[in-house]
């Protein structure tokens, strides 16, 4: 049965926990247009809320539209790193998906994070990437590959 955590995200590294995005990515941004969609009114909210309340279905919407990248995409390794393919909203390896589906520049602020998770991943079975969406062990392989230390 997935695993999906609803816990807070920490990490001893992680600092500013109590700070949003919006007061560390800035400008702020302006609150969402009244006729926004539900995703964009839901992304506007959460760049208004503290980072240590973020969820892990939390940091894979953030992740997914590219947004505060270089704030989103730690918190979301802390929870990789101690579960890989953990299921935040859609599916078991959700969130790692949408991590690693980063572009390469959003990786290269943290070399160390990027090869810790890379050597997490190498040690998974490859039967545990058997219900993951087609073409994840490509995704995982080319992650691998580039960061791998």
């Amino acid at each position: 049965m997935p695993r999906s955590r609803s816990r807070p995200c920490s990490h001893p590294r992680l600092l500013h926990l109590d700070r949003t995005l919006d007061e560390l990515d800035t400008p702020p941004w302006p609150p969402a247009p009244p006729d926004a969609t539900a995703l964009v009114t839901k992304v506007h909210a959460l760049r208004r809320r503290p980072l240590s309340t973020l969820t892990p279905a939390d940091l894979r919407t953030l992740l997914a539209q590219d947004v505060a990248l270089p704030y989103v995409l730690p918190l979301a390794v802390a929870l990789l790193l101690d579960d890989p393919l953990l299921d935040a909203y859609f599916y078991e390896g959700d969130l790692l998906l949408a991590a690693l589906d980063r572009p390469t520049s959003a990786w290269t602020p943290f070399p160390d994070l990027a090869a810790d998770l890379s050597a997490t991943l190498a040690t998974l079975p490859r039967d545990a990437l058997a219900e993951l969406p087609p073409g994840s062990a490509a995704t995982i392989d080319r992650f691998t590959t580039r960061h791998s230390a």
